[in-house]
């Protein structure tokens, strides 16, 4: 009964009613209200001192410093090099339901890790160059499954490398520096990492076989790490510490001391160690002759069977049986073994027949339905047995099909186009068309590997790319690789489009459009920020009634009002990618029901015959204020090559010749040689730059989380 009076008491009413009024304030908290909860948690916040209540985060007339917005919702943040301090207050970002990103590097912030753990949809997290110390705990990042790249380098981290590390399955980048972390690297055997750097902390122990595959510059600084990276092998020593009872004391050396149960003595192992050796010379001399016998057992086999082959090679081909599943592959010389490089000649040498049997098979046309016809053979020389037997992963649907990359049985890695859209000509057609392609050799330009033709279905195969498309790098995930798109950067690949524009232009002039395509998916970027063009010189080969699905050079006014198209369609698409980069918007343009995106021509038009073009200018590269004359210049470039009417719009030689004038403040890097690379498959995003020429209109999508990239399958074609 004594219940009642405490129920009934004003105090208790109070206290429920305060509860009520709390959670009714947290559960409708604002995207506004919880970043200024975040702002009072700083010490010296004064550069965040557009954070207004009465404002919007994601205003467009005035959006928030340091605040990254998609879609009108806050979706990352850049608060870095701020001089902040104090606490982080983890609860006002779990209001913020869209935020993937977090960027705090280069403040001051102090004290344990913070709890961004409890942000489980985080795929990004910067905390570099602040005074963080402590250990992590081992369980950290159990949760946060999407995670893509963790930066903690240039604190004062202590204790072990957290082992759930090796939980996060998406994991691109990790970055762990300059730290003091102690104990034994984890193994982080997964394939999509790309990056690692645990150098200069306490490391100690031998280095998982996983993350042997990266530069010894990534382990610098832990003097503990063994293995043959770093000359030094693991578990070997010359002098030996053992375990000696009193009873055994006499027979080994003189001690006066008799009392201890357990005494450590120094014991020298050298006759083991010697033992050992022999040993070990023994077994490769007997590993040598195996081989040596194998080689030429294998040799002469071959020879018999090519013998077999040249006598009935014509039958063969009538009966549709190809062989071709021989290769050989340039690999960069900083990917692969000693042992690669010796495998690889012999591969060289006993497939030098095949190589040119190969060739002949192909050159014979129609005769196999099965067989891939090479155009490129710099990058080597492959069949559709190998294709057929690889592992594939889906990159992406596009306009002209589905792409993607596959990872052949020796890890060479291409992107294979399949589509149904390029019927327009048949087999002879379709072959001297590709054959002009293989023409082209520009640095700027994407020449085809191989191409496979059936009367439903065509593969043309591409080089892979790891970096990925333009597209993704301007409005995909804007980590560090996106700040790295500086003016000078980004004036570099517009450079590099203009250049392969007229490359093309000129090598295709008699097509009414030489390249057709040119959007920023179809521009992958290669080493040292290089543009390479893709997807170019398909209009013989598309049906007339698919042009204004496959084609972007048809969303051009004069196509879409009067259905004519010319090179300066061409220009046209030039000139929405140089808006593009310039002002980092996604054009709606690219979209084929127009929602969405930044109609970027009727923007820049109004903003140039108002004198407002710097507000054009995307704000990561405005800050340089010494270049925005030239960022102007290139605003008034994009704009000439949009103009409505094609007869005032420049032809692609002046746009060129415009580019070309405008200055750039750094030395351009030497060209690196091309290569197929060799590297592991990986799922979504992977970085990035799994992003090979994928659907514009699935980009916004794919941010969302709503899209199906990624995922493995093996491929099959249909092909007999």
């Amino acid at each position: 009964m004594a219940i009642a009076p405490t129920i009934f008491h004003p105090s208790f009413f109070i206290l429920i009613f305060n509860i009520i009024i709390r959670f009714s304030i947290t559960s409708s908290m604002t995207e506004a209200e919880a970043l200024l909860n975040l702002k009072n948690s700083f010490t010296n916040s004064d550069s965040l001192n557009n954070w207004i209540a009465s404002t919007l985060p994601c205003a467009e007339d005035g959006q928030w410093e340091g605040v990254i917005c998609y879609n009108g919702l806050v979706s990352g943040l850049r608060l870095g090099g701020m001089g902040l301090l104090g606490k982080i207050d983890v609860d006002a970002l779990l209001e913020l339901k869209g935020l993937r990103t977090i960027s705090l590097n280069d403040n001051s912030f102090v004290g344990s890790i913070p709890e961004l753990n409890r942000i489980g949809y985080l795929k990004a997290i910067y905390l570099s160059r602040n005074k963080f110390s402590g250990h992590i705990p081992k369980e950290y990042f159990q949760s946060m499954k999407s995670l893509k790249k963790i930066y903690l380098s240039d604190n004062e981290f202590t204790g072990e490398l957290p082992l759930s590390l090796a939980e996060v399955p998406t994991l691109v980048e990790l970055h762990l520096e300059n730290n003091q972390f102690s104990g034994i690297i984890p193994n982080l055997n997964n394939p999509v990492l790309l990056a690692l750097n645990v150098s200069n902390n306490n490391l100690e122990g031998e280095v998982p076989e996983g993350l042997m595959r990266f530069n010894e510059s990534s382990f610098l600084g832990n003097a503990g790490l063994c293995g043959e990276k770093f000359g030094k092998i693991c578990g070997q020593t010359m002098m030996k510490k053992e375990p000696v009872s009193p009873q055994e004391i006499n027979n080994i050396t003189q001690l006066n001391n008799h009392n201890n149960s357990n005494v450590y003595v120094s014991v020298p192992d050298q006759s083991k160690h010697r033992s050992l050796q022999i040993i070990g010379i023994v077994i490769t001399c007997v590993a040598l002759i195996a081989l040596a016998i194998f080689l030429i057992v294998r040799s002469r086999k071959k020879k018999e069977k090519e013998k077999s082959n040249d006598d009935g090679e014509k039958s063969g081909l009538e009966s549709g049986h190809d062989c071709g599943g021989s290769f050989e592959v340039q690999v960069s010389s900083n990917s692969i073994s000693s042992n690669d490089i010796s495998n690889n000649q012999v591969k060289r040498d006993n497939l030098s027949k095949k190589t040119s049997s190969s060739r002949r098979s192909s050159s014979q046309g129609s005769r196999g339905i099965g067989e891939l016809v090479m155009m490129n053979e710099e990058k080597g020389v492959f069949g559709m047995p190998d294709l057929m037997k690889a592992s594939a992963e889906v990159l992406g649907n596009g306009g002209f099909g589905s792409s993607y990359k596959a990872v052949m049985s020796n890890g060479v890695a291409v992107v294979v186009k399949r589509t149904r859209e390029l019927n327009a000509l048949g087999k002879d057609g379709f072959d001297a068309e590709m054959k002009n392609l293989a023409r082209l050799h520009h640095w700027n330009v994407l020449t085809p590997l191989a191409y496979h033709y059936r009367k439903d279905e065509k593969l043309v195969i591409s080089e892979y790319v790891p970096r990925g498309s333009l597209l993704y790098l301007l409005h995909g995930d804007k980590g560090p690789s996106h700040t790295e798109l500086n003016w000078n950067t980004r004036l570099k690949i517009v450079r590099g489009i203009a250049k392969g524009m007229q490359y093309i232009h000129t090598n295709l002039s008699s097509s009414d459009l030489p390249h057709g395509n040119l959007k920023s998916s179809n521009i992958l970027i290669g080493p040292d920020y290089e543009p390479l063009l893709m997807d170019y010189g398909f209009i013989h080969l598309v049906n007339p009634s698919n042009f204004a699905n496959t084609l972007f050079a048809y969303k051009s006014p004069e196509a879409l009002q009067h259905n004519q198209i010319s090179p300066r369609s061409d220009v046209y698409c030039l000139g929405i990618v140089i808006l593009e980069i310039i002002t980092g918007k996604f054009p709606s343009q690219y979209l084929n029901n127009g929602k969405g995106g930044t109609d970027l021509v009727q923007w820049v038009t109004s903003s140039v015959s108002e004198g407002k073009e710097l507000e054009l200018l995307d704000p990561e590269i405005a800050k340089k204020r010494d270049s925005l004359d030239d960022m102007k210049q290139l605003v008034y470039i994009g704009a000439a090559c949009t103009e409505s009417n094609p007869r005032k719009r420049i032809d692609i030689m002046e746009a060129g010749r415009r580019i070309e004038e405008i200055k750039t403040n750094e030395v351009e890097l030497v060209k690196e040689s091309r290569t197929i690379e060799v590297f592991p498959s990986f799922g979504e995003d992977g970085y990035g730059d799994s992003s090979q020429g994928y659907d514009d209109e699935k980009v916004s999508r794919r941010k969302r989380g709503t899209n199906s990239f990624g995922s493995k399958d093996t491929l099959d074609f249909g092909v007999s």
